[in-house]
C-alpha cells in the first residue's frame, strides 16, 4: 500500500504586488497554518518518505515547515519545476515516477490542480481545497505506477480551520 499526502500551500502574502507569483512568501496565517497542520499529522503519526514541492517560495516554505514538525529532514526535500502550474494528469505522472521504496509521498503545490488531483484519484468531491488544506489517499498497490484516476481511497481530509 502506498499513501498520497495531497497538501496544498498555506496563505500566501498579496502585499507586494511587484513579486512574482512564484516568489510570493507565505503571511502571517500562512506562518501560523503551516505547523499546526504539521502538528496534527505528527500527532497522527504520519511522516513522510519524501516530500516533493512546488519550486514557488510559498509551497517551499510550507514543505520546510511541515517537515520540521513532522522530523523529516528539510534538505531532503525535493523540488519539482512541473509541479508549478501543472494539471492534473501531469501531476499524476509524476506521482507514477516516484521510487517504489517510497511509501508514503507528501506533495506541496497548488490549486486548482491538487484539488482537481485528489478529486481524480479519488471520485470525492472537494470543490476547493483550502490553504495549507490535506488531503491524504491510500493506494492499493506496492508500485507507484498504478496511480490513476479512481484508484485511490481517502484516508482523511483537513484544513486549518477543520477544527
Amino acid at each position: 500500500m502506498k499513501s498520497l499526502f495531497i497538501i496544498r500551500h498555506a496563505k500566501s502574502s498579496w502585499k507586494d504586488t511587484s513579486i512574482s507569483d512564484i516568489d510570493r512568501p507565505l503571511n502571517s496565517r500562512g506562518l501560523r497554518d503551516a505547523p499546526t497542520m504539521g502538528e496534527r499529522l505528527f500527532n497522527a503519526n504520519y511522516k513522510a518518505d519524501l516530500m516533493i514541492s512546488s519550486p514557488a517560495k510559498r509551497a517551499i516554505h510550507t514543505a520546510q515547515i511541515i517537515a520540521q514538525k513532522t522530523e523529516y529532514q528539510p534538505s531532503k526535500i525535493q523540488t519539482q519545476a512541473s509541479i508549478y502550474g501543472s494539471n492534473s494528469h501531469q501531476l499524476i505522472d509524476l506521482i507514477c515516477k516516484t521510487n517504489d521504496d517510497v511509501d508514503t509521498l507528501f506533495i506541496f503545490g497548488h490549486n486548482p490542480s491538487f484539488t482537481y488531483l485528489a478529486e481524480d484519484l479519488s471520485n470525492e468531491s472537494f470543490g476547493n481545497i483550502p490553504t495549507c488544506g490535506i488531503v491524504a489517499l491510500q493506494l492499493p498497490f506496492d508500485q507507484w505506477r498504478y496511480c490513476s484516476r479512481g484508484t485511490a481511497n481517502l484516508l482523511f481530509y483537513d484544513y486549518p480551520k477543520n477544527l
